[in-house]
């Protein structure tokens, strides 16, 4: 399963990212997290379906100082060959 997610709110300047990239390791996911120029915060995980729900619910309550106000996530195309879970610096849009 691999899903693309958003998390919207006071995700910025708290070290979210790094609390995400913690989050996808622990479970053994792939993907890749990045800021965003609007405040938000975006990526996209990929594992096992229970894994990732799990890693969604901690992405809306499990960090002490980002105030969550809603993370969005919808399903993609699976990638092969993929290894690991990266904190992207780019910013796009």
């Amino acid at each position: 399963m691999r899903v693309h997610f958003r998390a919207y709110g006071s995700v910025q300047g708290v070290g979210y990212r790094w609390f995400v990239k913690d989050a996808a390791d622990r479970a053994g996911l792939t993907g890749l997290v990045r800021n965003l120029s609007d405040g938000s915060v975006e990526g996209e995980v990929q594992g096992a379906e229970r894994d990732v729900d799990s890693f969604l619910l901690r992405l809306r309550n499990g960090h002490p100082y980002a105030e969550v106000s809603r993370v969005a996530a919808d399903g993609m195309p699976e990638r092969g060959n993929e290894s690991g879970f990266v904190i992207d610096s780019s910013r796009p849009g």
